[in-house]
C-alpha cells in the first residue's frame, strides 16, 4: 500500500501559534507527536511528545533528578509560566526535529524505515509540485496506522 493510501489528516500548529495552544492540542487529542507547519503550510518540525515534556522541566531538575522527587504539583504554575507569551517556534527544543517525510508513492517499508531511523512516530506525506520545488502536505502516517496496516496485511497471508 502506498503512502498516499495510508496518509490521514493530522492536527497541527504553525510556527506562529502560541506555545500554550500547541500543548493544549497535544494533550487534548492524545497525540504522540506535535506536527508544526511553517507559515506556508510546509512541515517545519515533528516533535515527539516526550521531547515537549522535556521543555517543561527546568534545567536544574534535569541536572539533578533527585530534585524531581521533592517538586510537586504546586510548582506546576512555574512550568506553565515557561509557555506564556512564547510562539511554537520560540518554544520548540533547540535540537530541531526535521519532519520525516516521504512521497505519495512510498511503500510501507520505506515509511517504516523512515520512522525507525528518525525516532518520530509520524511521517509526513508530501506531494511535490511539477517543478520539484515546495510540496504540499497530503497527510501523515502515524506509527499506530502503520502497525494497523501491517497487522491487517499479515492477517491476509
Amino acid at each position: 500500500m502506498s503512502a498516499r493510501d495510508l496518509a490521514e489528516p493530522y492536527p497541527h500548529v504553525t510556527t506562529d501559534d502560541a506555545a500554550v495552544d500547541a500543548v493544549r492540542l497535544l494533550a487534548g487529542q492524545n497525540l504522540p507527536a506535535l506536527l508544526v507547519l511553517d507559515t506556508d503550510g510546509i512541515p517545519y518540525a515533528a516533535v515527539p511528545g516526550s521531547q515537549l515534556v522535556r521543555q517543561l522541566v527546568p534545567e536544574y531538575v534535569m541536572e539533578d533528578p533527585l530534585l524531581a522527587a521533592v517538586i510537586d504539583d504546586r510548582h506546576a504554575d512555574a512550568l506553565a509560566e515557561a509557555l506564556a507569551g512564547k510562539t511554537v517556534a520560540e518554544w520548540l527544543p533547540r535540537r530541531t526535529f526535521k519532519p520525516p517525510y516521504v512521497g505519495p508513492d512510498a511503500g510501507t517499508m520505506q515509511i517504516a524505515a523512515t520512522m525507525a531511523r528518525t525516532h518520530v512516530p509520524l511521517v509526513a506525506v508530501i506531494e511535490r509540485d511539477s517543478t520539484g520545488g515546495q510540496g504540499r502536505l497530503l497527510g501523515v502516517v502515524s506509527a499506530a496506522a502503520l502497525m494497523r496496516h501491517l497487522l491487517e496485511a499479515g492477517g491476509r497471508a
